[in-house]
């Protein structure tokens, strides 16, 4: 395996005919899953930025890339969609740098778990990004998400932690809850599952709501509305899940469009009138998930590579 796909694929920037290079290289035997955790765990670590200078994070960033492919030469290891990297990126990092930031993003179709400093747990969806400082200052736990995370906060009655996105703010003491707010989307939603959460407006202190467990908060005409959940299929997509129940056709586009990084256009209107109940793993791919649907509902589709667009007709 060329070690330049190697990287590009872990970059999330691989071609469709890299990407299956990679998935047919990841069937081929066990050895090659196992060998597989090991590269990704040393890729992750490349891309927690300590962002306190321009040119010491371009020279990191140049040095990180040389150490990752001198390595991945010597294991000849491939990375693959279905396997989670589970470590703590903070930890080992110096506590006095309080002012340093570091940032973790993940490639489309691929998760990530990682444990922050103050030992909460959290799994970074695709497409995801959240920045932390190496260390949390002495009043409170404040971090940047763009994208969806769920947060399983270590508890801390001094100290509120705090996620910070585009649309909403989330305080929380000691709590499980998820968060869905990709800058590139309007849209926003926490949704808890145990303990209890603060949820606002970004912009308006005033405009919050208290959640408690099986609530969701979500951002409707500009105003935050509280809502019942009774199903939570849809947060397996830490299980390398994506699923929906009773869901649009276009909501289940727009999905797809945030896993595999690609613009979907539905030009079939006939399509719009249908809802569907089901799931998919990551790992199936997106060609896969419409030779499925369509089983059920009529339409075609071709593919624009090269734009990375995908047209239903």
């Amino acid at each position: 395996m060329d070690r330049n796909i190697l990287y590009v694929f872990f970059n999330g920037t691989a071609s469709r005919n890299e990407e299956m290079q990679v998935r047919e290289w990841l069937e081929a035997s066990a050895e090659n899953r196992r060998i597989f955790l090991k590269a990704r765990k040393l890729f992750d670590m490349t891309v927690l930025n300590v962002q306190e200078d321009t040119g010491r994070q371009k020279a990191g960033r140049r040095t990180r890339t040389a150490m990752f492919l001198k390595e991945a030469a010597k294991t000849a290891a491939i990375v693959a969609l279905t396997v989670i990297v589970c470590y703590e990126y903070f930890q080992n990092h110096a506590r006095d740098e309080d002012s340093a930031m570091q940032t973790v993003s993940v490639p489309a179709g691929q998760r990530v778990n990682i444990t922050l400093p103050d030992g909460t747990n959290v799994w970074l969806n695709a497409r995801s990004s959240l920045a932390c400082p190496v260390s949390f200052n002495r009043n409170e736990r404040v971090i940047t998400l763009d994208g969806e995370a769920y947060f399983e906060v270590a508890e801390d009655k001094k100290r509120p932690f705090v996620v910070q996105t585009v649309q909403g703010v989330v305080e929380a003491l000691g709590t499980h809850f998820n968060v869905d707010a990709y800058a590139s989307d309007s849209a926003f939603e926490a949704t808890l599952m145990s303990g209890s959460l603060r949820v606002r407006l970004k912009d308006d202190d005033t405009s919050h709501v208290l959640l408690a467990p099986d609530e969701k908060a979500v951002l409707k005409e500009g105003k935050l509305q509280v809502e019942h959940v009774d199903d939570y299929t849809r947060y397996r997509w830490r299980e390398g899940l994506i699923c929906f129940s009773n869901a649009s056709f276009v909501d289940i586009m727009h999905d797809f469009e945030k896993y595999y990084d690609i613009s979907i256009r539905v030009k079939n209107t006939k399509v719009t009138k249908y809802s569907c109940t089901g799931k998919f793993r990551y790992t199936d791919g997106i060609d896969y998930a419409l030779w499925v649907l369509r089983k059920d509902i009529h339409f075609t589709y071709r593919r624009d590579d090269e734009n990375q667009i995908m047209y239903i007709e």
